[in-house]
């Protein structure tokens, strides 16, 4: 009877999956009665999961007389999806390895590193994140600006040859550490100072280990914008490697055939050969420092005291006017104390003075961080449409903005639910599949719900996920994800924290 239960077994056995040849019928995780979005954008089917060893092995229809598992789940009326995976994240693993932000919002694995900025000694780095165990998956990008500092370039406008080789070795160590890719925060110090020449030198370690280049460009204005992304793609070309551009937007663009003009760029990047993708997450106010709105001239190597004190009519002209044009300062919204949750209109009123003289006295081109509502729906929502954008968050466990806590949520209840510009299949796509293959990670078995890939999965009903956080409350949790599952193990069950933390330190191979 045993042998003929076997047989019975195998032959419910599709081209999803195979049974394994050894304790055939002893899982960790059956997953029953669910819809299989797997990742890919294909039509979902129906079909029961099962999951031993971190791995998923089987994904078919299962005769659970034939079966024992230790936890069974009932997916009746819900979708079954590969974890979500944020391509631009931040936060720190050491500090909040919980990151609970992140799973609440269906996110499994993300990528830190970001904007130009990541470890000075990334491989030790490493091995302390793998020590910290991680809740979820964590990958890196090595930062651009962190290795001109590493360097001794720093600010220099003009490297050296023997400066620029120094930097590519950097870079290429830090690859064959693990790390997926380059990234570039050209709007920011100390990446500003930096031309082509030196950032195509730093692709070609890139573009020979099978890397991406995932850039903050140079300038998101409108007027501004394509000029950075072919500057991108120029260094894409010259180093023979793939190409992102981080968190998509057109500050102050609008409309639909803005957004096309953009995509049509892209599209002819892809069409001489480079490939080239891009991250967005679903708002219409971006997040950084208020450095953001002072000009070079009064950043560093510039002295600010000095600049104030020479130039201050000058530098106040500037701040108003550009404040002004991106939407006045009633859009700037403070996320750092004293001023958190207040805007610059709120803030200048307090005070009894101008804005600008706010910006110049107060608070300076350091002085906190700020939310900008600087961005056009209908622009936004044509570039997210496209199938080479990808969901991202630019989010952490801290920054106040409800990126970090919603973004993942919002897109199936925005662009899914209520406005319907998306399928399921499609929206997961962004959110699984398109992530994974852009940084190579399908190759890792990751990414997709397919028998042998990493045992990374949600379960939930798309009609009530809820992205709970607002601008108000920019720290309230996901709600919807009734199941997250990280290789293998339950990090959240019915709605709840187990408090296990099975997430690894990903390499790139």
């Amino acid at each position: 009877m045993k042998i003929l239960a076997v047989m019975m077994l195998a032959s419910i056995v599709t081209i999803r999956g195979q049974i394994p040849m050894t304790e055939k019928n002893s899982y960790d995780i059956l997953i029953k009665h669910g819809t299989i979005i797997d990742g890919s954008g294909a039509p979902g089917f129906k079909a029961d999961v099962l999951v031993k060893d971190q791995k998923i092995v089987l994904i078919s229809d299962v005769d659970t007389s034939l079966i024992s598992a230790h936890r069974t789940i009932d997916a009746t009326g819900k979708v079954v999806t590969p974890g979500f995976i944020d391509h631009h994240a931040h936060g720190d693993p050491l500090k909040t390895p919980e990151f609970k932000n992140f799973s609440a919002m269906g996110v499994t694995t993300i990528f830190l590193g970001q904007d130009g900025e990541s470890s000075d000694h990334i491989a030790e780095w490493m091995s302390q994140v793998e020590a910290a165990q991680t809740a979820i998956n964590i990958g890196s990008y090595v930062g651009h600006g962190s290795v001109r500092n590493q360097a001794g370039v720093k600010l220099d406008p003009s490297p050296s040859y023997w400066a620029r080789r120094k930097m590519a070795t950097l870079v290429d160590e830090a690859l064959e550490a693990g790390c997926f890719g380059l990234s570039t925060g050209l709007e920011y110090q100390p990446g500003s100072f930096s031309k082509i020449n030196e950032l195509i030198t730093l692709a070609k370690p890139v573009g020979k280990r099978g890397g991406v280049v995932s850039s903050h460009t140079r300038n998101e204005d409108d007027e501004a914008v394509q000029n950075s992304i072919a500057e991108l793609i120029t260094q894409g070309a010259g180093g023979g490697c793939a190409v992102n551009i981080s968190h998509l937007k057109v500050v102050y663009g609008h409309g639909a055939d803005r957004a096309e003009a953009i995509l049509q760029q892209m599209e002819a990047a892809r069409e001489e050969g480079i490939s080239i993708t891009a991250d967005m997450y679903p708002y219409q106010a971006s997040y950084t420092g208020i450095g953001i709105v002072f000009p070079d001239w009064a950043k560093p190597p510039y002295n600010y005291e000095q600049v104030v004190a020479a130039r201050r009519d000058e530098l106040a002209t500037y701040l108003r006017e550009r404040i002004q044009r991106r939407n006045g300062p009633e859009a700037t919204l403070f996320g750092t104390a004293p001023w958190a949750g207040k805007t610059l209109t709120q803030v200048a009123l307090e005070l009894g003075k101008p804005f600008e003289d706010v910006l110049i006295d107060d608070i300076g081109p350091k002085g906190a961080s700020a939310a900008y509502f600087v961005m056009d729906q209908e622009l936004q929502d044509r570039l997210f449409l496209d199938p080479f954008i990808m969901t991202c968050s630019d989010g952490s466990p801290t920054m106040r903005h409800p990126r970090g806590y919603g973004s993942f949520a919002k897109v199936i209840r925005y662009y899914v639910n209520e406005t319907k510009l998306l399928n399921i299949e499609q929206a997961v796509y962004k959110m699984s599949g398109l992530p994974a293959k852009t940084v190579g990670l399908v190759e890792q078995h990751r990414g997709l719900l397919k028998a042998g890939f990493a045992a990374d999965i949600l379960v939930f009903d798309p009609d009530a996920i809820e992205d709970a956080a607002s601008f108000e409350n920019p720290h309230e949790l996901a709600r919807g994800f009734d199941w997250v599952i990280v290789n293998g193990a339950v990090v959240r069950g019915e709605g709840e924290f187990t408090g296990k933390r099975p997430g690894k330190m990903l390499r790139k191979s």
